[in-house]
């Protein structure tokens, strides 16, 4: 996924499969949102920036709403299911089922449309606390994030649904200008 700069909050993400050695598009090209201050190689918690880098995705997809056909586990959130955003916690950066954990963590079946499905973006894992938690691949909701990558929802259901755990898919994410880097 690419900006035109560091502080754009408008990518193109565009997914690629490795087809007789070579790296081909495998979905057409798609805009998403990214965080309100566009993006940073020194990601901290509360910065409203999506942290520069490669990065896998977790074992799990989630959403509020049914799994919607993907190959990960798919687990479908429930009241008290929270992704831990207290620096302070020992789960900081995790989900969580049960009583809110603090901080500035999220009610994940509390937020719609943007969590009806979404994937973790294995971003600061394990957890150094404050460097940034919850980086998530999410439905849009017309706005810049608070750091996660969003799309329409038919995008990201087509992604989530490409993904496969068993090719150990990487996101790269990074200003046009500085993606020779990864």
């Amino acid at each position: 996924m690419q900006a035109a700069s560091a502080s754009a909050t408008t990518a193109s993400l565009q997914a690629y499969a490795k087809t007789g050695g070579a790296w081909q598009p495998a979905l057409p090209a798609m805009t998403a949102k990214i965080g309100a201050n566009g993006f940073s190689g020194a990601k901290h918690e509360g910065d409203k920036t999506t942290p520069t880098g490669v990065f896998g995705f977790d074992g799990t997809m989630y959403g509020i709403s049914a799994n919607p056909g993907v190959k990960y586990t798919y687990h479908r959130v429930v009241q008290d299911d929270w992704w831990d955003e207290n620096s302070d916690s020992p789960g900081y950066n995790t989900f969580h089922h049960g009583a809110n954990p603090g901080g500035p963590s999220e009610p994940l079946w509390q937020i719609s449309p943007q969590y009806n499905h979404f994937a973790v973006i294995r971003y600061n894992m394990p957890a150094t606390p404050g460097r940034g938690s919850g980086i998530f691949l999410h439905v849009t909701n017309g706005n810049p994030t608070l750091g996660c990558v969003a799309l329409p929802t038919g995008d990201l259901v087509a992604l989530l649904r490409w993904l496969n755990p068993a090719a150990n898919p990487r996101i790269v994410l990074s200003p046009t200008g500085q993606l020779s880097r990864y």
